[in-house]
């Protein structure tokens, strides 16, 4: 194709360079390969799933393999000296199953490559220095993105023509123990390109090299010959530009010394809005804070481009500058790159720059040649009243232009013929994004010969042009994949792939045949497909059409055989203002309601914001899925003899001109409400028995929960959540009004300011490094502040070193220690809720510091300040 599609984004500077070599094939990057498939953990224990007696006893009773002081139960609150803590045995045993590879198809489709992962890093990764600029997260001493996950080794596997995998040839010759990151094929699928770091002395990452593998030994090798050139991995890393030459972000060989922070300042900081400029941001971490840190950022993230060729010929291209990508185009005769440039923002995050735009249309879709002929402009593609979402380019009569608007779920999908001047843009769906039975489903992609990635055109032996679709199927009884072929100037669509409904659930993961240049005949359509149930776990299978051949490829083991006989419904009932809600209800194996009677029951979810109550009620999500077990995963305590109700629909619902959020608290309690007395109806949970938690705006339901609805739980746990709204005064999840246009709905949904009415013990758990927008680490200190100045059952728990998630194992192991002995002592043995209530309102007394008398507001009785952090 002779055109880029240009959008003008604030803030990057886009350079477009012809690269100096002989007409080259296609690049093949990373970027653009299919999803990696991410398949669950697998347990190497074998024994069969205990029945429920068994495991509602250990559960009761606090058994575990565990030494006493490791299993929760007996242990003061205010004990926190004892370092990090391990669950029972039946959670650890889960959690720390080596986990199943990540498979990477190779460009023609004849190879797998099973990329090997570890189980969860230790604390020691996390603890490593790392500097906090502009929003991004940077090891220093690697430099590199910090925190990154790796592959620790590569198996080739060729795919047999009778869908078979043939045996394993492991990728060697590079370092023993070395962490793999950015695995690429080559355009012709020869060579694979990895970058390889390895450890160092004094708990340190050595800095990237960039390796190349041969698929057909295995062997491989560093590509720069000088051991002086490191990858620069900030932003970009490399790509290919032909089967023989990449482009890739080099550390400049002269960038010279880290800059020193001056000893004595130069001025102090300040800033100025003289101009009246209106500046509304949301509350975002880990921004620059001065010029030393704008010094620090040019250093880590400036890269010099280098053009290096397998035989190991180095070429600079350009100058050194913060390239944020780096795009070959598709005739491989050009380059377009995407920089970052002063002067930096000190109040938002790199790439995030505010922007107003008031006029119609919204957004404008340019066209230009490569070489532009006597300073020609660009052509207008098309223009846009909502925001312009992404293109996908088919060839020269054919695109798909998507723009979306998500105040009020208006999305839209046009179709232009990018050649054909004459031929005026067409809408293809126009729609509400929130509404999912309407959902036609995504155009698949082939790959070219280039390595590019286009949609896919399908030959029926007709006139008309037809697209495969590619959709979720949801239905009222629960989503059923299809693929469609679609008649894209009819609209008219065959089905001619759709899961099975009855017992699994499979979906469509790639299409196995677009090796071939041109349309696909619908007689050699070959694809790649899932399949799981709500016993058995995923596995991937070949589609071969005309007979529409079913293959087999992966015989992947159970990943928790411990838990393979679990029960999972998923169950509906409605609100009491007629909304539709859906959650789904796992039971522990074994489990038997005439003679186990009703069990304690987690309920873990996550609210969720619509305009329509219709769409809110939609059903989302298969009952046949398999049940994905993560590791802080609320399913690992069915292993513990609790009932799970997982996700059950919380809809924040705004129709017309109404704010969601004004009623954001009856809401919620009404759909909690429901979901309580539907499981508490069937007979399998005990009412007295029912604890609630989630994670990040769950951790902030959980407590509008506790404050609001303490007849429905008996405990509390919220996971890194925001408590105070005022803190996030212009704005927070998907509510855009400020804080002062909205007061009374900031402090009512704000459950530190309903404090004083919770009764319930809560258990607050925080990552020490929280780099999420508005779930700031003082959000939890400062709530658990409030919550101890009212006597609340509370406990706060700051995990060091830990982001927004988790992801160190001492981490992980504390918090579910942390969460069963909670679970254990204040849902499983704990008093009924009105019991409990009676002795809250006994027992909170107000004590003074001295205790004795009262001092002075604001005063100890030394008298020194004694306001409380929880006040500032």
């Amino acid at each position: 194709m002779s055109a880029l599609s240009i959008l003008h984004r604030a803030c990057l500077r886009l350079a477009l360079l012809p690269l100096p070599l002989a007409p080259l094939r296609a690049p093949l990057r990373s970027s653009s390969l299919p999803r990696p498939l991410r398949l669950p953990r697998r347990t190497a224990m074998s024994s069969a799933a205990s029945r429920m007696s068994h495991i509602a006893a250990a559960a009761a009773s606090g058994e575990s393999n565990q030494p006493a002081a490791a299993s929760g139960l007996g242990q003061e609150d205010d004990d926190l000296s004892l370092g990090y803590r391990l669950p029972p045995k039946e959670i650890q045993d889960i959690v720390d199953a080596p986990p199943l590879p990540v498979l990477s198809f190779s460009p023609s489709k004849d190879k797998i490559l099973f990329l090997k992962r570890r189980a969860l890093p230790p604390l020691s990764d996390l603890a490593k220095p790392e500097e906090k600029l502009a929003g991004v997260r940077i090891d220093g001493h690697s430099n590199t993105r910090s925190r990154m996950s790796s592959y620790t080794g590569i198996g080739i596997h060729k795919l047999m023509d009778d869908g078979t995998l043939g045996p394993e040839k492991v990728v060697h010759g590079y370092p023993e123990g070395a962490k793999i990151n950015f695995v690429t094929w080559s355009h012709d699928g020869r060579n694979l390109s990895f970058s390889v770091r390895v450890e160092e002395e004094d708990n340190k990452i050595s800095k990237l090299r960039v390796w190349i593998a041969d698929v057909e030994s295995g062997e491989a090798r560093p590509l720069f010959k000088s051991p002086d050139i490191y990858l620069n991995a900030i932003f970009d890393s490399f790509v290919w530009v032909d089967n023989s030459t990449l482009l890739v972000c080099t550390i400049p060989v002269s960038r010279g010394a880290l800059p020193q922070k001056p000893s004595v300042p130069s001025g102090p900081k300040i800033q100025s809005n003289e101009t009246k400029n209106v500046v509304q941001v949301r509350t975002f971490q880990d921004l620059l804070k001065d010029e030393y840190d704008a010094d620090l950022f040019d250093y880590y993230a400036t890269s010099q481009l280098m053009l290096v060729s397998l035989d190991g010929t180095v070429k600079p291209m350009g100058p050194p500058a913060v390239y944020t990508s780096i795009d070959p185009s598709p005739d491989d005769k050009y380059l377009m790159l995407s920089s970052i440039h002063r002067p930096y923002s000190y109040i938002v995050p790199c790439g995030r720059f505010p922007k107003r735009v008031e006029v119609s249309p919204r957004d404008i879709v340019y066209m230009e040649n490569a070489e532009p002929i006597n300073g020609e402009q660009p052509e207008i593609l098309h223009k846009l009243d909502l925001r312009y979402g992404g293109i996908s380019w088919c060839d020269e009569s054919l695109a798909l232009v998507y723009e979306s608007w998500y105040k009020t779920r208006k999305t839209r999908t046009w179709v232009v013929a990018p050649d054909k001047k004459d031929v005026s843009p067409c809408i293809l769906f126009d729609r509400s994004s929130e509404d999912v039975y309407s959902d036609p489903g995504s155009p698949m992609l082939r790959r070219t010969a280039m390595g590019t990635y286009v949609i896919a055109k399908v030959n029926k032996q007709d006139e008309s042009t037809y697209l495969l679709l590619n959709g979720m199927g949801a239905t009222p009884e629960g989503n059923v994949p299809f693929l469609d072929l679609f008649d894209i100037n009819t609209g008219s669509k065959e089905r001619i792939w759709e899961s099975d409904k009855e017992k699994y659930f499979e979906t469509v993961v790639a299409l196995m045949s677009d090796k071939i240049d041109g349309d696909l005949p619908l007689d050699q359509l070959k694809i790649l497909t899932s399949k799981e149930s709500k016993t058995e776990n995923t596995q991937y299978y070949l589609q071969i059409w005309p007979e529409k051949k079913q293959v087999q490829i992966t015989n992947f083991p159970h990943p928790y055989p411990q838990l393979a006989s679990l029960y999972k419904e998923m169950i509906r009932y409605q609100r009491k203002d007629g909304v539709q809600l859906t959650a789904k209800l796992y039971l522990p194996p074994g489990y038997d309601q005439s003679k186990d009677g009703p069990l304690p029951c987690l309920v873990w979810s996550y609210p969720g914001e619509f305009k329509s109550k219709d769409a809110a009620g939609q059903v989302r999500g298969s009952p046949n899925e398999f049940s994905g077990i993560g590791a802080t995963s609320p399913l690992l305590w069915l292993a513990r003899g609790f009932a799970i109700l997982s996700g059950p629909t919380i809809p924040i619902v705004g129709e017309g001109d109404v704010e969601a959020n004004d009623s954001y608290v009856e809401q919620l309690v009404t759909s909690a409400e429901a979901a309580v007395e539907e499981v508490v109806r069937r007979g399998v949970v005990h009412p007295d028995k029912i604890a609630v938690g989630g994670h990040s705006y769950g951790a902030f339901m959980t407590a509008n929960l506790l404050a609001h609805a303490p007849h429905l739980f008996c405990c509390g746990i919220a996971r890194s959540g925001a408590y105070n709204r005022t803190l996030t005064p212009f704005g927070f999840q998907n509510e855009d009004r400020t804080l002062w246009e909205a007061t009374n709905t900031y402090v009512e949904m704000s459950p530190f300011m309903s404090a004083n009415k919770i009764k319930r013990p809560i258990l607050l758990i925080h990552g020490e490094q929280d780099n999420n927008s508005g779930t700031l680490t003082m959000q939890s200190d400062r709530f658990f502040n409030a919550l101890k100045g009212h006597g609340v059952q509370s406990r706060l728990v700051i995990l060091p070193f830990e982001s927004h998630g988790y992801s160190a194992r001492e981490s992980i192991m504390h918090v579910l220690w942390e969460s069963d002995r909670w679970l254990q002592k204040y849902c499983v043995n704990g008093t009924s809720k009105a019991d409990s209530e009676t002795a809250a309102d006994g027992e909170s007394k107000t004590l003074a510091a001295s205790g004795g008398g009262a001092a002075p507001e604001g005063l100890s009785s030394d008298g020194f300040s004694s306001i409380p952090r929880s006040l500032l």
